[in-house]
Order: C-alpha cells, then sequence, then structure tokens
C-alpha cells in the first residue's frame, strides 16, 4: 500500500513540476512586412509568466550575428507580462525568416520566437501617406468622425489602406454597427498595393441625440480575430432638431478651451463658466467626453434666464497621453444657436507623476 501511495504521490509530483512553470507567447511569429537595405527592424514579442513560480530567462540565443535581442535580466514575476525584442540589420536583400531561442526555467527545451519580412532595394517611403500600421496593413486615418449630423442624412468616409506586408491581404472592418456599412476596394490587396474603405452612415439608424462612439476592428483576412491593435474608433454627433425662436435661450462660456498644466501631478482639474444669456429656460440634454482620461461635473443642466453654472472638467494625465483623438467635452442643448457645443482640453501632462491634485 505504501508502494502505491509513493507511486502515486511521485507521479502526481512530476506532472505538477511539469506545469507549474510555463511561458505564454502572444504571437510565436512575427510579419515585420517590408524595410530597406540596411533598414534594421524589430519585433517586439509580448509574454507573460503563467508558470507558479517566478520565471527567469537564461538567454535568449539567435541563429545569426546579424540579429541582436533585447530580454529581461532579472526574475519575472507570477502573471506578470514582459517583452522581448529582436532586431534584425537587414543587410541581405530578400525574404529572412529570423529564429531565437529563448532558454528559460520555464521548461527544459528552448521555445522559439521567429520574425519574417523581406528587404528591398528600392523601399518607398509610406509614412507620410499611411502614417497608421495595423500590422503591416497600412491606413491613413485610426479615427472615424462623422459630424454635426442631422436624422436622414447619410454620410461617407474614406480611408486609404495599403498592403506593407509580404503575402495578399483581404482586408475588411469587424464589428460594424448598424448604423455603418464598410466597402473595401480592391477585395484582395497584393502586396505594395494600396486601396481604400468607404465607410457609409445611415443616421436613421443612430439610436440617440449627441455623442455615439463605437470601436471597430481592421483585419487583414476574412475570419481573423480582433486586436487591440487593430481598433478604429468611429464618434458620431447627432443633432437634435431646434427650432430658433424669439425668446430662445442662449449658452454664453467663459471659454472653449481649457488649458490643463499638470506640472508633474497625476490629475488635474479645471473650470468653465456657462451662463444663459437668453429669454428662456437653456437645457443641457447631453454632456459626454471623446476621450478616455476626463472627468466632469455639471452644476446644473437647467439655467433659467440669467442664470450661471460651473462645468468642472478632471482630467487624467496617464490616460490623456495615450488618447488618440483631441480630448474634448461635448454638450447637446436646446439652445438654437448653440444645439452643440465642444470645449477643446489642451493637456501638458508630465510624464514623471508624483500625485494627484
Amino acid at each position: 500500500m505504501k508502494k502505491i501511495l509513493l507511486l502515486f504521490f511521485t507521479f502526481h509530483l512530476s506532472l505538477f513540476t511539469a506545469t507549474a512553470q510555463r511561458l505564454s507567447i502572444t504571437k510565436e511569429t512575427i510579419d515585420m512586412g517590408r524595410t530597406g537595405y540596411e533598414i534594421p527592424v524589430t519585433a517586439t514579442f509580448e509574454m507573460r509568466n503563467r508558470g507558479l513560480r517566478r520565471l527567469v530567462i537564461q538567454d535568449v540565443v539567435p541563429d545569426c550575428s546579424c540579429t541582436k535581442v533585447e530580454y529581461p535580466k532579472g526574475e519575472i514575476g507570477i502573471g506578470d507580462k514582459f517583452t522581448i525584442k529582436m532586431t534584425y540589420d537587414a543587410r541581405m536583400l530578400g525574404h529572412f525568416n529570423k529564429q531565437a531561442a529563448i532558454i528559460s526555467n520555464a521548461s527544459k527545451k528552448p521555445v522559439y520566437i521567429t520574425m519574417t519580412g523581406v528587404v528591398l532595394a528600392d523601399l518607398k517611403d509610406y509614412s507620410g501617406s499611411y502614417p497608421y500600421d495595423f500590422n503591416n496593413l497600412l491606413s491613413d486615418a485610426n479615427d472615424l468622425e462623422f459630424d454635426n449630423v442631422k436624422r436622414g442624412e447619410t454620410r461617407t468616409f474614406e480611408m486609404g489602406i495599403m498592403n506593407n506586408g509580404t503575402t495578399i491581404m483581404q482586408p475588411n472592418i469587424l464589428h460594424l454597427p448598424p448604423y455603418l456599412e464598410a466597402q473595401v476596394y480592391p477585395e484582395r490587396l497584393t502586396p505594395g498595393h494600396s486601396g481604400k474603405i468607404i465607410f457609409t452612415l445611415n443616421s436613421e439608424k443612430v439610436h440617440d441625440y449627441g455623442l455615439t462612439q463605437k470601436t471597430v476592428y481592421l483585419a487583414q483576412q476574412l475570419g481573423e480575430k480582433v486586436k487591440s491593435e487593430t481598433e478604429i474608433n468611429v464618434s458620431t454627433v447627432l443633432l437634435p432638431p431646434v427650432e430658433p425662436t424669439a425668446n430662445a435661450p442662449q449658452l454664453i462660456l467663459s471659454d472653449s478651451i481649457l488649458n490643463l498644466q499638470f506640472g508633474g501631478k497625476s490629475k488635474k482639474s479645471g473650470e468653465v463658466t456657462l451662463t444663459n444669456a437668453g429669454m428662456s429656460r437653456l437645457d443641457i440634454t447631453s454632456l459626454q467626453m471623446f476621450t478616455r482620461g476626463l472627468k466632469v461635473t455639471l452644476g446644473k443642466s437647467r439655467l433659467a434666464p440669467g442664470e450661471t453654472t460651473k462645468l468642472k472638467i478632471t482630467g487624467i494625465a496617464a490616460d490623456l497621453k495615450k488618447a488618440r483623438s483631441v480630448p474634448r467635452v461635448l454638450m447637446i442643448t436646446n439652445d438654437p444657436q448653440n444645439a452643440k457645443v465642444v470645449i477643446t482640453i489642451r493637456p501638458t501632462p508630465n510624464p514623471s507623476l508624483k500625485g494627484e491634485e
């Protein structure tokens, strides 16, 4: 009986040891697309320690001297994320396939990562025409804004795209909302060629007045999974029908631009004064933000003639640094001349955040 228990314990201990340490890689092979001769390219591999003890990367060995690597030298905590970088010097023309072996305490055998691509002698620089990179599918926009839309209108937005990879792509847009359509021209995009995506907005299908935001994803192939690095923000401002009258309310702002000087703080607040200079009650029916990193507090949403209130806007420096569009606050009112009011935030966050306001 003791012998059976010992064998049982030994078996499960070996099983536990085999599974106790695990190194997971988000993407084991990264296609770097097209690069120029002697223009080094760097692939960044995202990883995580999914084991039950601290991870130690003992070495990362590339398959040739033309490739350099960077990796964490210290211990990596349980569940922690980290990156390993491979840089190829691109001193040979043509396609390349470079590997590196990760030697760690995660397993007895090395784990391999690979970077691929092609080096061209006459590479064209598309950074001016297509500044946004969606994994080698380049684009001239990463945000769509349909502004001042009236119910019943149809709007279009044309996005230019270019295949900077090494294989044929079939670009498509994932997670489209019911009010938005997307048509890709051409359907198949060969390496080095450009195309376009035409987005069509049907305002009749937009549910609410004011700001509606949605995230869609630009995929290289049909059936591709959504990824955070391929997201595109879509903003639609649908204006309510407001008829001008002789006794209409009139909104006056103390300023339409708010400068937030962070000065090393993680948060900073400012105020804008709102005044109803009209002859009837002013209603602020919607108050929304175009980007993350902002918090707002409105004293009153209904102002009698001659009445004022304060709009407090708080910016969070770390989030505003990540914002992909201009930080703005949107108000929808019943003022016929100011049905849509936008307050632009100009942050100057300090990279070294030390505390809160």
